[in-house]
Formats: structure tokens, sequence, C-alpha cells
């Protein structure tokens, strides 16, 4: 078997997708391609990927559709997801990550940006946060080793990015961390992630925690931070 990490291409534009397939296996990874939403859907069932590279307007299941899938499944929920759009209006981002994508590339792009998304988003993926914690606040439970959240003994289901975020807030109660420092923490360095997208983030964590996500403060014109104490911000 293969150390190579396998990285599914989910894109119609032919052209872009064998070049984007050629340049992964070329850089060390394992890459095939799908050029539709049920076809990607098929491939994951059949052999599960270590990242997904998705494209926003493909066939039959849009991109959106296809990361809401894989979100919504046990087996699948995990794999990180870039997407790609030709878009670049905040809404469409918006939406994208809100589907669950842990990062987001407009085209035109260039494959070395890319690939260094993949590396950072892997990295992160396959990272540990050191021997297995279990950090708790307020009724939220987080084990990094095990990369699951609970929320009142309910298990709460987090893309990687926005697991990272949650663990890195709970991880300094009280504090208040700048949307810059939580972009280097949770995300890390040499990456190009707007603010917005961290705010994206945090709304999408606050909405999946319920009641329990009243701890997240905002604190104007500065960042965030997580207190036990829920009620407005």
């Amino acid at each position: 078997m293969s150390d190579r990490k396998y990285i599914l291409v989910v894109e119609d534009e032919r052209d872009l997708a064998e070049l984007l397939r050629y340049n992964l296996n070329v850089g060390g990874y394992d890459a095939e391609v799908a050029r539709d939403g049920r076809q990607a859907l098929e491939m994951v069932g059949a052999r599960r990927p270590d990242l997904i590279v998705l494209d926003i307007m493909i066939p039959i299941y849009d991109g959106i559709s296809v990361a809401e899938q894989l979100r919504a499944d046990d087996a699948t929920k995990q794999i990180p997801i870039v997407m790609l759009t030709a878009k670049a209006s905040d809404t469409d981002q918006v939406a994208g990550l809100k589907a669950g994508a842990d990062d987001y590339l407009t085209k035109p792009f260039s494959v070395p940006v890319l690939l260094a998304r993949i590396e950072a988003v892997l990295r992160r993926s396959t990272g540990r946060d050191g021997p297995s914690t279990l950090l708790s606040l307020g009724g939220v439970d987080v084990d990094t080793e095990r990369h699951e959240v609970r929320a009142d003994d309910d298990p709460v289901r987090l893309t990687l990015t926005e697991f990272r975020l949650l663990a890195t807030l709970m991880a300094s109660p009280g504090r208040v961390l700048t949307r810059q420092s939580l972009i280097s923490r949770a995300i890390g360095p040499g990456i190009t992630v707007t603010e917005r997208t961290i705010d994206v983030h945090i709304a999408a964590i606050r909405k999946k925690l319920g009641d329990a996500g009243a701890m997240i403060k905002t604190v104007r014109g500065v960042g965030y931070r997580m207190t036990e104490i829920g009620g407005g911000e």
C-alpha cells in the first residue's frame, strides 16, 4: 500500500482537472479526478480520500451539495475540503465555508498556491495538539486527540478548521484572541485567510454548539473570547 496521500480532484473542466492531477502526482500525492458530483460521491465511497479539491460549479450535484452530503455522513465528515470557484463574491465564499470547506481558492489561481494550501490543510488534519487532551468549558468538551466535540453530551460535527478554532478558544478561556491570532494558531502561518473567513467560521461554530454557542463572545474591533458564562455579546 502506498504511503502517498490520496487526493480526489472534483473538476469538470478537463484541461484544468488533468493539470491538477498531473501536478499533484508529481508533487508526491496519489491523485484521481471526478467529473461531476455524483461520480465524486461514488469515488469517495469506494476509497476515502485524505483531501478533496472540490469545484463549486460541477454537473449533477454542485460542490456545495457534495460538501453538505460529505459533512452529514459520519464516515466522511472529517475529510478536508479545499473548494474552488470562478466566483469571487463574499456570498459565494460564505456559502462554501458554511457547507464545510476548510479552505477556499478563487479561479484563476496558481498551481503552487493550491499545492501550498493542500499541504497546509493536510498538515493541520494529521497534526496532533499533544497527548490526549480534553478541554472542557461550560458543558462543551473537546478531545483534541480523538477530534471529538460534545455540547451537553450531544456530539457536535465540526469541520477541521472549525474544530481547531474552537479548541484554540477553549485553550485560553476568558482571553481575547484577535482574528489574526486565531488565523495563526488555528490555521497556521503563511496562509492567506481573511478576517471575514474567521467570522464565518465562528458563526458556524456558534450555531452548531446551540445554546453553548453564546459562550463565544465578540470583542468588537478586536476578535473573540470564550467564557463559561453564557448570554449576549
